[in-house]
Formats: structure tokens, sequence, C-alpha cells
């Protein structure tokens, strides 16, 4: 069983807005941290955001346009991306550990469990 599954994503031009949505295989706990990541090609995976029960983080770069939020009951992790631009043009993937955060901000080695990704496009 995939243990995470995003959708959401597409083409869209700058200054646009897209819904990122991530769907568990499993009950997602207060206590959970789940987070969103972004790859672009020749680059390394880097944090966007993420949340457990203490907090929301968000990477500096996307502070002020993107939204992390969860509805456990639906066990669905969620991307709010607005005023996209050029350069968020990346694959997207979410994430998580059954722990809370434990860093600000974690880094991809943190997490245990990741979905496939979905493609978000951003052309000016």
């Amino acid at each position: 069983q995939v243990p995470l599954v995003e959708s959401g994503g597409g083409s869209v031009q700058a200054g646009g807005s897209l819904n990122l949505s991530c769907v568990a295989s499993k009950y997602i706990y207060d206590n959970h941290c789940i987070g969103w990541f972004r790859q672009a090609p020749g680059k390394q995976r880097e944090a966007v955001a993420a949340i457990d029960y203490r907090s929301i983080r968000y990477a500096d770069f996307v502070k002020d346009r993107f939204t992390i939020s969860k509805d456990n009951a639906k066990v669905t992790l969620y991307l709010q991306m607005n005023s996209l631009k050029v350069e968020d043009t990346a694959r997207y993937y979410c994430a998580r550990r059954d722990t809370p955060c434990r860093e600000k901000l974690p880094a991809a080695g943190f997490y245990l469990y990741w979905g496939q990704g979905t493609q978000v496009t951003v052309s000016s």
C-alpha cells in the first residue's frame, strides 16, 4: 500500500494558485510530523513546509505565499500555493514521520514515508 499519494499539481501562469493534496494510507495523529518538499531538475530536494501539533514551519522562500494544513479525519495534507513564481516549478512531494518534528524545518532524511510526487509547472 502506497503510504502517501499526492495530487493537485499542474501548469499555471505566474501569479496563479494551486492546491496540492496528499492522502495518507493511515491515520495522521497530531503529534506526527508531515511536510512538503520540492525538487527541481538538477537540484536537491528542499523542504517547503512542515506541520505537527506544536507549530507550522515554512521555508523562507514560500512564507506568506504557501499555506500547509491537514485534515486528520480525511487523512489528508494540503499545500495551498498562491502567487506562484516561475522558480516554484518543481515536483512536489509529501512526507511523514510518526513522531513530532524535532527540528524547525526537518530535512528530507528525517522523514520515513514518501509519496511519488506531483508536478507543478509555472510559466511566465
